[in-house]
């Protein structure tokens, strides 16, 4: 077999080695032919994997969606889903803010109200180790012109304060006035906290005779902070020579105290210690303007052993030719200061015989003087 199949191939008219080059060729052939073949093949099975992959990963998608929303919902459920009785119980215990024992007495020979502030009860507790440091502020709006604050009871619920305040005012106008007996929670580091207060229209109220009673506080109402303006100064201390330089850079924004929409303000620098002025500077006054540009030095003799003990108070004042010098604002910087004001203080003394200049929001002159220690009239 093998014999005849050589003898048939010898009588073909192709030399050995093209025919050997043929089949070789014909073997590459089909050697791609399947390779193509295989490929085609697994890149379907690769794009049918890559599907059902996909699919997967929507639905994956949508079940973390699901959950997302499931957990706001736990966090932050609807006040339409909260139990009723459980809204009811907050109430009650935002209503228990205390009691106020207060006497009210109309003097008609001098036109005088004389409001007595004797004692209060069962006050809300805002201090951490569960009381609060009550005192009482009494005046009338909407003119809020005169305020009294009864004097700071320590560590209490049940201050007693027996004190009394006399309100200069016509018995004609005194219809149109509110009374307000604010209680607040003192606090010596940060703004004092209202617990609660007693607002009393004096329309409503009968002066032919004097009153004595008991009141529920309710919450009090919340007022927008006016803005008094800001006030740029720079610090510098050199500690070897003692020498405490405030320079008075410039002031923006200041509220408007004249009739004209303007004010004529100037600036008053007091050095003080243990709530006693020791020494008292002020700037020029800058006529009609909101915004004065100042750019004054000036210089306290301050020992090194007594920087960490004064504080230094700048108070912004709209000049009256006719009346009184009214108080724009006030700030003060010092160890014992707070917030932006001590940071400052700290800054100077931290880069001593450098100036160091800082901008600070104005607050009103009483809150001031209460974080001070002074004694207000």
């Amino acid at each position: 077999m093998k014999n005849k199949f050589m003898n048939e191939l010898s009588k073909i008219p192709i030399p050995p080695w093209a025919l050997a080059a043929i089949i070789i060729v014909v073997c590459l052939l089909l050697l791609c032919c399947c390779f193509c073949v295989c490929k085609k093949c697994c890149s379907k099975k690769k794009k049918q994997k890559k599907g059902k992959d996909k699919g997967k990963a929507q639905i994956n998608m949508k079940e973390v969606k699901d959950l997302g929303k499931r957990y706001i919902d736990k966090v932050q459920p609807d006040v339409e889903d909260l139990d009723p009785s459980l809204l009811g119980d907050e109430k009650k215990e935002e209503e228990k803010l205390g009691k106020l024992q207060y006497s009210l007495d109309y003097d008609f020979q001098n036109g005088q109200l004389i409001v007595g502030i004797i004692q209060a009860a069962e006050l809300a507790a805002l201090d951490i180790g569960g009381t609060s440091d009550p005192y009482v502020k009494v005046y009338l709006l909407p003119d809020k012109k005169k305020k009294f604050e009864t004097k700071v009871h320590r560590k209490t619920l049940n201050p007693t304060f027996n004190e009394s305040f006399t309100f200069k005012i016509p018995y004609s106008e005194l219809g149109g006035k509110i009374l307000v007996m604010a209680v607040y929670d003192f606090d010596r580091f940060s703004k004092h906290d209202a617990i609660g207060e007693i607002r009393i229209p004096m329309s409503s109220i009968d002066l032919a005779h004097v009153i004595e009673e008991w009141r529920d506080l309710e919450s009090a109402e919340k007022e927008e902070q006016e803005k008094l303006g800001d006030i740029c100064f720079s610090l510098r201390y050199v500690p070897t020579a003692g020498k405490l330089t405030v320079i008075i850079l410039e002031a923006k924004n200041l509220k408007k105290m004249d009739v004209g929409g303007l004010s004529d303000p100037y600036v008053k620098i007091h050095l003080m210690q243990n709530g006693k002025r020791l020494k008292k500077k002020k700037t020029t006054i800058k006529k009609n303007t909101l915004n004065p540009y100042y750019n004054e030095s000036f210089s306290f003799e301050v020992p090194f052993e007594q920087i960490q003990k004064v504080q230094v108070v700048i108070t912004v004042l709209d000049y009256d030719k006719l009346g009184k010098n009214e108080a724009i604002g006030k700030c003060f910087v010092g160890c014992n200061a707070t917030g932006a004001e001590l940071r400052h203080w700290s800054d100077m003394l931290s880069n001593p015989r450098r100036p160091i200049a800082q901008w600070h929001t104005l607050q009103p002159e009483e809150e001031v003087d209460i974080a001070l220690g002074i004694k207000t009239s």
